[in-house]
């Protein structure tokens, strides 16, 4: 049985810089939504329509399903 090493996952790419920033987005999108919406964000997952995480406008966020979000191939942005 193959067992998962997150220390040495977590060295090798979570604590990247690149890592680090798009992380930092993807908090600051649902605090931007949980401000907007409050607890109906809760067991839902925050959607960039773009498919940018880099941008947070409000134009771009929208609330959806856990299913719906990760379940989307991530070159399939519409």
């Amino acid at each position: 049985m193959y067992q998962r090493n997150y220390k040495e996952e977590y060295r090798k790419y979570h604590s990247s810089p690149q890592a680090i920033k798009e992380r930092g987005m993807r908090n600051q999108a649902r605090k931007i939504m949980r401000k907007k919406y409050g607890n109906k964000i809760n067991g839902k997952d925050i959607h960039h329509k773009n498919g940018n995480p880099n941008d947070n406008s409000s134009k771009n966020l929208s609330i959806v399903s856990i299913k719906y979000n990760r379940g989307r191939a991530r070159f399939n942005n519409k």
